[in-house]
C-alpha cells in the first residue's frame, strides 16, 4: 500500500487537499464528504435560530425580540437591504424602552444572519465571555435578539435604543469547511447609513477557529479603545494582548 503524502498536511487545515482521483471523478469517500458539507452549509442558511433557548441562556441579563423588513427567509435572501432595516413597529418599541439619564455605553444584538447553525452554537458563549471581559461601570443595553438581520442591522437597533457603541453577533456565510463560524461587528456611534468601513470586524468564531473566549477579550479591548480614542474601523487597529496577557491586564487595579 502506498502511504498517503498529503496525511500529514490535513492534519494542518482543513482545506480540501488531495482528494485522490477515481478515473476521471472523485473517490466515494470524497465525494460524499463534499455533498454532506453543503448539505450543511444549506441548513445553516435555511435554519431557524432558537431565539427561546438563546433568551434562557443570556438570563438573568434581559432580551429583547425583534425582527427585520425582511417578512420571510427568502425575501431576507433576495433583498439584504432588508435585512439591514428593523421592521417599522420593532423600532418604535426599541425607542419606548425605558433609558438611563445618558447613552448606554454599548448595546448587544444577536442576529441569525447567514448561519442559524453558528448562533445556536456559538451565540451565548460568546455574549458571556464578552460581558465577562467588558469594564465592570460600563452600561449595557438589554441584549437585542433579532431575526433575518444583517450587520448593519445593529446600527439602526443602537440607533433607536440610544447606544454610544453596538456590537452585533451575527452568522457568518457557510463555506464547505465551516458551517458554525459567528462573527462581532464592533461600531461606534452607531446609526443609519453607517459604512463598513467604520466597523472592526471579529471573524471565524468555532469550535475549530477563534474560541468564544478570545472573541470576548478582542471584543472588549476593541470596545475599550474605541470609546476613549473616538473611533472604530479602518482608524482602529486589533492590537489587542494575546488572551493571557489580556487576562492579567484585566486583573491589574484600575
Amino acid at each position: 500500500m502506498t502511504a498517503d503524502p498529503f496525511a500529514r498536511f490535513r492534519l494542518a487545515t482543513r482545506a480540501r487537499i488531495g482528494l485522490g482521483r477515481s478515473g476521471d471523478a472523485l473517490p466515494t469517500a470524497a465525494l460524499l464528504e463534499f455533498q454532506m458539507a453543503h448539505a450543511r452549509a444549506r441548513d445553516a442558511v435555511h435554519g431557524s435560530v432558537d431565539f427561546d433557548a438563546l433568551a434562557a441562556a443570556l438570563a438573568p441579563h434581559p432580551s429583547v425580540r425583534v425582527k427585520s423588513a425582511a417578512p420571510d427567509r427568502a425575501a431576507y435572501l433576495r433583498r439584504p437591504d432588508l435585512g439591514r432595516r428593523l421592521d417599522d413597529a420593532d423600532r418604535a418599541r426599541l425607542e419606548a424602552l425605558p433609558r438611563l439619564d445618558k447613552p448606554w455605553d454599548i448595546a448587544f444584538v444577536i442576529a441569525d444572519g447567514l448561519s442559524a447553525t453558528a448562533v445556536n452554537a456559538n451565540a451565548a458563549t460568546t455574549f458571556a465571555e464578552c460581558m465577562a471581559r467588558l469594564p465592570g461601570n460600563w452600561s449595557v443595553a438589554p441584549a437585542i435578539l433579532a431575526e433575518q438581520g444583517r450587520v448593519a442591522l445593529g446600527d439602526d437597533v443602537a440607533f433607536a435604543l440610544g447606544a454610544r457603541l453596538v456590537a452585533i453577533l451575527v452568522g457568518e456565510r457557510p463555506g464547505l469547511s465551516v458551517s458554525d463560524s459567528l462573527g462581532i461587528y464592533l461600531t461606534l456611534d452607531p446609526r443609519p447609513g453607517r459604512l463598513e468601513s467604520e466597523r472592526n470586524c471579529i471573524s471565524n468564531i468555532h469550535a475549530d477557529g477563534l474560541s468564544p473566549a478570545e472573541a470576548g477579550a478582542k471584543l472588549a479591548w476593541l470596545a475599550r479603545e474605541a470609546k476613549r480614542r473616538g473611533l472604530t474601523g479602518i482608524g482602529l487597529k486589533d492590537e489587542a494582548p494575546p488572551l493571557i496577557e489580556a487576562a492579567k491586564t484585566n486583573a491589574l487595579p484600575g
